[in-house]
């Protein structure tokens, strides 16, 4: 049978559709580019925001438009809420919901057989950089948050199956980001912690490097913040959600765990130690209540700490989650002006920190083919480079000021 894959949403998601590319692939199945040319589509639901729900239903109405014969199972966030079954069920070609990454209900959905305890590894992936889950769902209760709904409680994976897999990977790819839903909760249900893993992972799998997804910069152990600031093998960069500079908006989303004070603290205690620190961010403009003193509280922070990018994001209500029901809603046209201000001092920081970056040297992995020839470096600056160099390739560069932006020669 001939299957196409289409991902939307975080690393979490890509890691899953690798593992439904694995599952198929074993059983004998062929993995096509073209929607129009395929028997059956699978497509990796994101539920973030409304936006994302939208850009699925369009895929799906427009790969039925292309191909009217296809079969069509639709997985992830967005298919594991209960307001989205009716929606999803009634888009054409659909026929089967999986909710979040059930390897036992894609299994199915397939064709790849009905173990309820199926676990499939991945061995190669389709990007340059490989993205390995370590664990999945959440055990915290952000009001605006529908994953923890999506997604469940917080369940790590062993340690000896993930440097398996990571093993495996290290064969054909020169990164590894590890990824998952909250993963500076790894270990918690098991004993074990996020720092252990990393460090087990660098003894027993040589030579690639290793990148964390989205942690929480409070969620830093010593030993984590050590290996950071080393930078041999876990790479100097960090993505750490803010969601808000104001500390009484933080309490209103739930995020109870931090404040603006001790999230700055957090970053700091590698910032402080590294010139070369790739450091983002997702902040949530417009969020039920934001006054014009939280939204400059927000900017203050941005300001102040060392952020080399931002991913900004205006408050989309989604149903079910607690923030649907707090008063003071923002306008719209409000939450998109102050979006675009807090855009546009993330992007006076990004070329600031870029212009830093011009003479130095990097490690950098090829990312795209021919003839785009886009690397990424160990601080997530993505980057042309001149040459041809097969995609997969790691390489060291000097960095250069070219044509108006950062490029590697």
């Amino acid at each position: 049978m001939k299957i196409h894959l289409r991902t939307f949403g975080c690393r979490a998601n890509h890691y899953d559709t690798e593992r439904v590319r694995a599952m198929a692939l074993a059983a004998g199945h062929e993995i096509v580019d073209d929607v129009a040319g395929a028997e059956l589509a699978v497509f990796n639901s994101c539920a973030v925001t409304a936006e994302a729900e939208r850009d699925l239903r369009r895929a799906v109405r427009g790969a039925a438009r292309r191909n009217p014969g296809l079969r069509s199972v639709v997985m992830g966030c967005a298919a594991a809420l209960p307001h989205n079954e009716p929606v999803l069920r009634a888009l054409p070609t659909v026929e089967t919901l999986v909710a979040g990454a059930d390897g036992a209900g894609i299994a199915r959905a397939i064709g790849a057989g009905t173990d309820p305890d199926v676990e499939v590894a991945t061995r190669r992936q389709e990007s340059a950089r490989a993205v390995l889950r370590i664990q999945d769902g959440c055990d915290e209760h952000c009001t605006f948050c529908t994953t923890t709904h999506a997604r469940g409680a917080n369940r790590s994976r062993g340690i000896p199956e993930l440097v398996r897999e990571a093993e495996a990977l290290a064969e054909h790819h020169p990164e590894i980001v590890l990824t998952g839903t909250h993963i500076g909760t790894y270990g918690t249900d098991t004993g074990s912690s996020l720092g252990e893993l990393v460090q087990v992972m660098i003894d027993r799998v040589p030579a690639i490097r290793f990148r964390l997804s989205s942690v929480e910069a409070t969620e830093l152990d010593d030993r984590l913040v050590e290996m950071l600031v080393d930078g041999t093998r876990l790479v100097p960069h960090l993505h750490a959600p803010l969601q808000s500079g104001s500390d009484r908006l933080l309490r209103r989303m739930g995020r109870h765990w931090y404040t603006s004070a001790s999230y700055a603290r957090g970053v700091e205690r590698i910032a402080k130690r590294r010139s070369v620190f790739g450091l983002g961010a997702d902040v949530i403009v417009g969020f039920p209540g934001e006054t014009d003193a939280d939204f400059a509280d927000t900017m203050a922070v941005v300001h102040d700490l060392p952020f080399t990018y931002l991913h900004v994001f205006p408050y989309s209500a989604r149903p079910g989650t607690a923030a649907t029901r707090l008063p003071d809603a923002v306008a719209p046209a409000l939450a998109a002006e102050r979006s675009a201000r807090l855009r546009q001092l993330a992007a006076d920081k990004t070329q600031a920190y870029q212009r830093g970056r011009c003479g130095a040297a990097a490690d950098l992995i090829v990312v795209t083919a021919p003839p785009s020839r886009q690397a990424m470096t160990e601080d997530f600056l993505t980057v042309p480079f001149a040459g041809a160099r097969p995609r997969g390739e790691r390489f060291r560069g000097t960095l250069a000021w070219t044509n108006g932006s950062l490029a590697a020669a």
